[in-house]
């Protein structure tokens, strides 16, 4: 029997559990999109492609599947590119469907066509950041490359891949058995571990270590491990210091828990991990700005500190230190088989006899830290201080709500001053730190988890990306609350370049020589959102209150100094840009 391939698309997404798809419509698309009609699959519209992109991301990273973008050729795909780079360089599976000129006008330069390298080339556009480009030539091969697809996304490393489908494919019938023959193939590889030998050495190495010290990245988030490391980090009474995209993945409130490092990490975290005379490194990259630029006289010095690393990217193990150990596996299998070695070599738990000075010192440290943002955080002064909105944010939220960030200070001090409590409840763009992510990524997020209060921290320049969020978020009904850190500027990078170069030219947002910000609050009333202007320091808690209970999609504008983020760490660029001096940020 011969169907549409537009409907054994469809139909392959249903079989698959996809529940919805995000995207904006085109000529080359539109087919996709009219099969969708009668379909279980909820087709999320948005105004702007690269909103989908992100939505998708933070939908995929909420559902811990892959997410699906249904692109337009051309423009549509580089709109969505951004943000489907941030997915790539965050290790978020998805698969990209994009429409693409039809296969009788190749190289004869059809609307939109890209082919100034080569005949209907748009898909090249993709390959610096996407695990796998495809453009579909044969009708017959796009179920097989569909299932390629959704294969690589979610396998190994996870990351987005790329099919690019002439549109004249779309409409085209194909017999059905094609499609048929996918439902043989597994849709859940097994993956790789460890085995007990390695694991032996490992547990024991780590048992007889002086210092040792756990240092997690997403990768722990990305293979939903959080409760298998938590495991591993009781028995062996270590401490966890994380990256960025680790936040969370071990409790904050945890007694072993130490923080975030690198640059917005602080001196005491920095130096615990320095001291290290073993690191244990579990799903991370070793970022830049986590690493103080790998100098080693600021974060992780090996050697004489010893590497033991396990990843499932065979590239990153021994990528910017030498390994003594490395081991290629996924995190949940390989901390699972950990587990079982260490109660069976130490089934009492590994004794320490500094354990109980060392949870005293990170309780110590921990309040030392609150206690030199009380300024801060009390400060009653318009606009508000940073530290007082994100303590009160916390103060309302209940521990499982789910976080957006963005760039700027609400990711860099959300990482170093907002407590987590809940393995994968704060989403924030790491690799490719794009702004504009933060507000679109909680409406995906939002939608893969209804039942959980979604709140988006986003700078003023983070939300001027992209308003049009609002206009998914009305027609939708998603109860997704925006807290705009207002500082009327590019804060971050105003406070570098003042320090710097004694201008903020380009960062800071002045009309007529006076702060100019559009009014959010109003904007979003013009999109059919409630929009509050906070007016004062005391109305903004009472404002976030009653957006929460609202249960419906809330703007709060709240106006905020632009006290930069402290910065005890270390990166390169500081040297770059004042070389022989120590400078860093200032407030502008």
């Amino acid at each position: 029997m011969k169907q549409l391939i537009s409907y054994q698309l469809v139909n392959y997404l249903e079989e698959r559990g996809i529940e919805h798809i995000f995207g904006l419509c085109g000529h080359t698309n539109i087919a996709v999109l009219s099969a969708l009609e009668n379909s279980k699959i909820k087709f999320v519209n948005v105004r702007h492609e690269q909103i989908a992109a992100h939505m998708a991301d933070g939908y995929a990273r909420v559902k811990k599947k892959a997410a699906v973008l249904l692109s337009h050729l051309g423009p549509g795909l580089t709109n969505a590119a951004t943000g489907v780079a941030n997915a790539a360089l965050d290790s978020i599976p998805m698969v990209v469907i994009a429409g693409d000129v039809p296969t009788h006008y190749y190289g004869k330069h059809p609307h939109q066509e890209v082919n100034l390298h080569g005949d209907a080339t748009q898909y090249e556009i993709y390959r610096p950041f996407v695990k796998r480009a495809w453009r579909v030539d044969s009708v017959h091969l796009f179920p097989e490359i569909l299932e390629k697809a959704f294969q690589l996304a979610e396998s190994g490393n996870p990351g987005p891949v790329l099919i690019s489908v002439p549109m004249d494919i779309f409409s085209k019938e194909l017999e059905t058995s094609y499609f048929e023959k996918q439902k043989l193939n597994a849709k859940n590889l097994h993956k790789p571990s460890i085995d007990n030998e390695t694991a032996k050495t490992i547990i024991q190495t780590l048992a007889e270590a002086k210092s040792p010290i756990f240092y997690v990245g997403g990768g722990i988030l990305l293979a939903d491990a959080a409760d298998q490391l938590r495991e591993l980090v009781d028995r062996l009474n270590m401490p966890v210091a994380h990256s960025l995209m680790g936040k969370g993945a071990v409790s904050d409130d945890h007694p072993l828990t130490l923080g975030m490092t690198g640059f917005w990490g602080t001196k005491f975290i920095n130096d615990k991990c320095k001291a290290a005379d073993y690191v244990f490194v579990l799903g991370t990259r070793f970022a830049e700005a986590d690493s103080s630029s790998w100098e080693p006289e600021y974060t992780f010095n090996f050697p004489p500190t010893k590497l033991i690393q396990i990843d499932i990217d065979p590239s990153e193990i021994g990528r910017n230190y030498p390994v003594e150990i490395g081991v290629v596996a996924d995190l949940k299998q390989a901390l699972t088989v950990l587990n079982k070695v260490a109660e069976d070599m130490f089934p009492y738990g590994v004794q320490r006899e500094s354990l109980d000075s060392l949870k005293e010192e990170i309780v110590k440290n921990r309040n030392e830290f609150k206690e030199s943002n009380r300024k801060f955080i009390e400060d009653e002064s318009f606009p508000m201080m940073p530290q007082r909105i994100v303590d009160e944010v916390r103060q309302v939220l209940p521990k499982d709500a789910l976080i957006t960030t963005d760039v700027g200070w609400n990711k860099n001090g959300v990482g170093q001053q907002f407590p987590i409590y809940e393995a994968g409840s704060i989403l924030t763009p790491g690799g490719f730190a794009t702004m504009g992510f933060g507000a679109p990524a909680a409406l995906g997020a939002k939608i893969a988890a209804p039942n959980r209060i979604v709140v988006s921290l986003v700078g003023d320049g983070g939300f001027g990306q992209n308003p049009a969020v609002l206009a998914t978020a009305a027609e939708e009904n998603i109860p997704v609350v925006w807290v705009i850190m207002n500082n009327f500027a590019f804060g971050t990078i105003a406070g570098l370049q003042k320090a710097h170069f004694g201008t903020t030219l380009g960062t800071v947002f002045k009309k007529d020589g006076e702060p100019y910000s559009p009014d959010y609050a109003a904007i979003a009333r013009a999109y059919g959102v409630e929009g509050i202007k906070v007016q004062s320091a005391g109305d903004f808690k009472p404002a976030l209150e009653k957006a929460i209970k609202a249960n419906k999609p809330v703007v709060i504008d709240v106006a905020m100094l632009n006290n930069p983020v402290p910065t005890d760490g270390h990166w390169n660029i500081m040297d770059i840009y004042s070389p022989g001096k120590s400078v860093h940020h200032v407030s502008v």
